[in-house]
């Protein structure tokens, strides 16, 4: 996917950075769908702009980034959000994943960086600075010694789409679990969106924490 193929919200309180951002990205063939500095205009322009991707600050002033993530992830179908913040504490990280986030880059990443990273999240990819999707991934193995309890039975996943789904709970990126399995790129990424759909999750990390909670991240048979 190139640039030019992507949509882009950009939601940053900062006039000063939002147009820069938004500058950089429409250098680098962008399509910018819209900007704003406030949580609530921003659920209201992305309803109907409906953005591939939103690019999220986390310090708005009327609502917090991670409840503007929350509200555009559950709301808004088709549409992800990559969290920019000047942030890199582990509680922000790991409440904005919790509300639906894709990924999390801090604003000391590069241009180059930020530009992959709205590409590969455009695609589905969990991407994250160096550093925090250990940081999430080792929160969600912690939750899964003491998950909920629940007597209702998962939804029945095919045989490639649990060897997909085991491939997402190790950190594998779409391209790397296509040349493991020997399978297309797309074919991986309708596996992911059909176990989306089954299982009723929002994006890959929380199909991640679902893998790790099932013992997917493990070499061997799968919990039931």
């Amino acid at each position: 996917m190139t640039g030019s193929d992507v949509s882009v919200m950009v939601v940053d309180d900062h006039p000063i950075w939002r147009d820069g951002v938004a500058r950089d990205l429409t250098e680098r063939g962008f399509r910018i769908g819209a900007t704003t500095g406030d949580a609530v205009s921003a659920l209201r322009i992305a309803r109907t702009v409906r953005p591939d991707v939103v690019l999220m600050d986390l310090n708005l002033g009327d609502t917090s980034g991670v409840e503007a993530t929350r509200q555009i992830t559950q709301e808004i179908s088709g549409t992800r959000v990559l969290v920019l913040s000047a942030s890199g504490e582990h509680g922000d990280v790991l409440e904005a994943v919790k509300a639906g986030a894709s990924g999390y880059l801090v604003k000391s990443a590069s241009v180059e960086e930020l530009v992959d990273a709205i590409r590969r999240t455009a695609v589905g990819d969990a991407v994250f600075t160096a550093g925090l999707a250990g940081l999430v991934l080792g929160e969600y193995r912690r939750m899964a010694v003491n998950p909920d309890d629940s007597e209702q039975q998962p939804p029945r996943l095919t045989d490639r789409e649990t060897d997909v789904l085991r491939q997402v709970a190790k950190g594998l990126t779409a391209r790397q679990i296509a040349n493991k399995l020997v399978i297309s790129h797309r074919t991986v990424e309708n596996h992911v969106q059909s176990t989306l759909r089954k299982l009723q999750l929002h994006n890959r990390v929380e199909l991640a924490r679902y893998a790790i909670e099932h013992g997917l991240d493990r070499d061997g048979t799968p919990e039931e």
